[in-house]
């Protein structure tokens, strides 16, 4: 019993921890965000002050005679200081000669005419103008106005941070991967494992039980139908092993009846359960219907499914199988009942390995199940529906000959 809370708190603290990492993460996340966002802010404050200082210099500029005798050398380098942010001067509403980090204006191979330049200046001046608003100045009677957009720099630096924790998040998700396969693959090598370690166990005492059978027949006071029945357990106990064996390693398939396969197992399970559960099975196919499967593990689905269902009833309620046809080439087997059903919460940890809600479960039936119907038979097992306190129906897709 200690084993077992053992092996379910591994579980629970693993997701206590994802828990914990995903917080930690999107804290990492929001503090790249704001980081970046806060040196974006700096970075246009910046270029509009390099904005601003444009307008000043070239008010002053324009403000002094050309006679003047002022030194216009510091003037001259404050305007060509700014190598990035693009400028273009508009006064009295017509854009102007004066403009800076603008490629095309400044490409002297570029052959405009007047009125192709002044189209030209008159989108970039509506693109400026959209993304920030101008900075007026005034010279005599005439109001200009400087445009300006962001650096190139500064727009790459909108994305970055995106960009690294996209980064980020494709590396995560293929450690994640790759975490998470290798814990799956060793937690099947423990399952087959247990499996064939216990299927070798079995094998000696059930050879014994044979022979022990044979020798109480031997017995004329012996009751040959209690013999008869002993036979019967020991050969379900072969059945039992076989199916252990068959974990972890490819098992044979063959052509069976599904009808008569799925009937045959309801037969011997309703002379084992509680005479307070009724079983009801129903088929809606034809019998002579094939499928490729292993007998052996999918009968043991069944009886797991079924198993469940009982003890999700507490014993006492109704069973009811079903074997229905859903397209040309696909049959579903519903298993369903009329037990507690399954809460949301459960919902999406009902087939994880060590999930159980038995006082005396394992947590691995379910599991299993879904091994084996999806990884050696290709098929489907999935909860259909569930209602709490109304019961749960789960479905088996197969593929199917002859429906």
């Amino acid at each position: 019993m200690a084993r077992r809370e053992v092996f379910v708190n591994i579980y629970e603290q693993i997701t206590g921890w994802r828990f914990v990492a995903i917080i930690i993460l999107l804290l990492i996340g929001i503090g790249i965000l704001y980081y970046f966002n806060q040196l974006g802010k700096t970075l246009e404050d910046r270029e509009k002050k390099y904005a601003r200082l444009y307008a000043e210099g070239i008010k002053f500029t324009v403000e002094q005679s050309l006679n003047s005798t002022c030194d216009y050398t510091y003037v001259q380098e404050m305007l060509e200081a700014n190598e990035t942010v693009p400028m273009i001067m508009v006064l009295n509403g017509r854009p102007t000669q004066y403009s800076q980090n603008i490629p095309e204006l400044e490409d002297k191979n570029m052959k405009w005419t007047e009125k192709e330049k002044l189209n030209f200046q008159y989108a970039v001046v509506g693109e400026m103008g959209q993304e920030h608003p101008p900075i007026e100045f005034v010279v005599g009677k005439d109001k200009g106005y400087v445009y300006y957009s962001n650096s190139v720099v500064v727009k790459q630096l909108r994305y970055f941070p995106y960009i690294l924790l996209g980064t980020f998040l494709i590396f995560g998700s293929l450690a994640y991967i790759a975490y998470s396969s290798s814990r799956k693959a060793e937690q099947n090598r423990v399952w087959v494992g247990l499996a064939k370690e216990t299927a070798h166990q079995l094998g000696t005492p059930i050879s014994a039980l044979m022979a022990w059978v044979e020798v109480l027949r031997g017995n004329p006071e012996f009751d040959a139908s209690i013999g008869d029945e002993m036979e019967k357990d020991v050969k379900r106990l072969e059945t039992i092993t076989t199916r252990f064996s068959n974990i972890g390693s490819i098992p044979q398939m063959s052509q069976e009846k599904i009808v008569e396969m799925v009937e045959q197992t309801l037969k011997y399970l309703e002379r084992r359960i509680s005479t307070k559960v009724k079983v009801h099975f129903a088929s809606h196919i034809s019998t002579d219907t094939m499928v490729q499967v292993n007998r052996h593990l999918f009968e043991w689905v069944i009886e797991n499914l079924c198993k469940n269902a009982v003890d999700a009833m507490v014993g006492k309620g109704e069973l009811y199988v079903s074997v229905l046809q859903l397209n040309k080439n696909r049959i579903a087997i519903d298993v369903m009942d009329t037990g507690k059903g399954i809460s949301k919460s459960n919902l999406r940890k009902i087939f994880k390995p060590g999930f159980s809600t038995k006082k005396r479960g394992w947590g691995l039936g379910l599991t299993l199940a879904k091994r084996i119907i999806e990884n050696y038979h290709d098929g489907r097992l999935y909860v259909k529906d569930t209602q709490v306190d109304k019961g749960t129906t789960f479905r088996i897709i197969l593929d199917a000959k002859g429906v």
